[in-house]
């Protein structure tokens, strides 16, 4: 059985996703970090995008906006501001939101949109 690790999603209202991992990618200011089972411990910061939850059993695609990602012992923490399943998120309305995004000229709001459709897509 290959080693996993732990992973809590959190965000500010609720707690969105919990369970066993093999592999978890996030978003950073350095880039996208990769955080396996025996990863060197860290604390870091969450920019918007996708994270991507690798598990046994398939893979789990959330939209994080900010926040932070702490690991040790095997331990993965999540703590978004806005964190939200793809499998929630209603792509017509994430959808209108981009288009009024742009329309207004609201860099943080057209960020938002789309990373909620990236996570719904699958395109990183």
């Amino acid at each position: 059985m290959a080693a996993e690790l732990h992973v809590e999603l959190v965000a500010a209202d609720r707690s969105v996703w919990s369970g066993e991992a093999t592999l978890v990618i996030a978003r950073t200011p350095s880039g996208d970090i990769g955080v396996m089972p025996g990863h060197q411990p860290l604390l870091g910061v969450l920019q918007s995008g996708p994270v991507t939850i690798k598990t046994k059993d398939g893979v789990v695609v959330a939209a994080v906006h900010g926040g932070f990602i702490s690991f040790a012992d095997d331990k993965l923490s999540l703590l978004a501001e806005i964190a939200e399943l793809a499998d929630e998120i209603d792509v017509e309305r994430a959808e209108r939101a981009l288009e009024r995004a742009k329309a207004e000229a609201d860099a943080a709001a057209e960020r938002r949109a789309d990373v909620r459709l990236k996570a719904v897509t699958g395109v990183h």
